[in-house]
């Protein structure tokens, strides 16, 4: 499997199954912001998403905020209102802040999976960190200027990759 493939790609956060990933061994969610958690245009997260957070919590996972965003203000905000610690300015793919989340949740490699929305910060950041990585699709269409040439080549490479409902 290439490094550019996610373990798999899902519409939202909300619709990974916790109850599987619980199942396969997953005790730790390492979490992108920007249009994973929080729509990039918005400054909290929909209800859905602290919703599905708080299952996530109800099951035993633990989980922190793994983020690219420099604003240390806006993610340390986000992850307090979402109840979980956090990493900024992450420097994804650099495997580091992953590496170094997984260590403050006391979890092993095995045991961890990135989800965020970009396929070459967020998944080629897991998979050098050596977690299962989930991709999913961005919560909102306003992105960063460089951030949308990246668009480009991520869905030149989904193409032909299904997405899980």
């Amino acid at each position: 499997m290439s490094i550019f493939s996610p373990s798999r790609y899902i519409t939202c956060v909300e619709h990974i199954d916790l109850d599987a990933l619980w199942a396969s061994g997953k005790r730790a969610i390492l979490l992108d912001r920007d249009n994973t958690l929080v729509p990039r245009d918005r400054t909290c997260a929909p209800d859905s998403v602290a919703a599905w957070l708080d299952h996530a919590r109800e099951l035993g996972f633990e989980l922190i905020m793994v983020s690219n965003n420099w604003h240390v203000s806006h993610v340390s905000r986000s992850a307090g209102e979402l109840g979980m610690d956090y990493i900024s300015f992450a420097c994804k793919p650099l495997p580091f802040a992953i590496t170094a989340g997984m260590k403050r949740l006391g979890a092993r490699k095995e045991e961890a999976v990135m989800v965020g929305d970009q396929l070459y910060t967020d998944v080629w950041g897991g998979k050098l960190a050596g977690v299962t990585t989930i991709l999913v699709k961005p919560q909102s269409t306003a992105d960063l200027w460089y951030t949308q040439i990246f668009r480009i080549f991520e869905r030149m490479a989904l193409r032909g990759v299904p997405c899980e409902e």
